[in-house]
């Protein structure tokens, strides 16, 4: 059974940094690309950042560009999402997500999503 897990969301204030984690389980990872996604209340899902199975690829939002940072350490089945100078639009469940073969940025080319992780951003 594949599992995808997030944590390390909560409650900051803008401009501060928290790192999101997703830790996989249920098969081997490494050859899959992975996602972070946030959905923030009535509003759609929208992408935040990819990185292929290899790491050596990433790709991101215009909106997290030069903010976030999408990184995995295939060794544990980990990928992360380090949010450096959070704004309060950033206030959303993020999600991680994976999937077998190149890093896309829709949302239904995942086949697998954790249970989602709150990130509130208070000015």
């Amino acid at each position: 059974q594949v599992l995808l897990v997030e944590s390390g969301g909560g409650l900051v204030q803008a401009g501060d940094s928290l790192r999101l984690s997703c830790a996989a389980s249920g098969r081997t990872f490494s050859s899959y690309a992975r996602a972070w996604f946030r959905q923030a209340p009535g509003k759609e899902r929208e992408f935040v950042a990819a990185i292929s199975g290899s790491g050596g690829s990433t790709f991101y939002a215009d909106s997290a560009k030069g903010r976030f940072t999408i990184s995995r350490d295939n060794a544990k089945n980990m990928v992360y999402l380090q949010m450096n100078s959070l704004k309060p639009e950033d206030t959303a469940v993020y999600y991680c997500a994976a999937r077998k073969g190149t890093t896309v940025s829709k949302s239904n080319d995942y086949n697998y999503w954790g249970q989602g992780t709150q990130v509130t951003v208070s000015s």
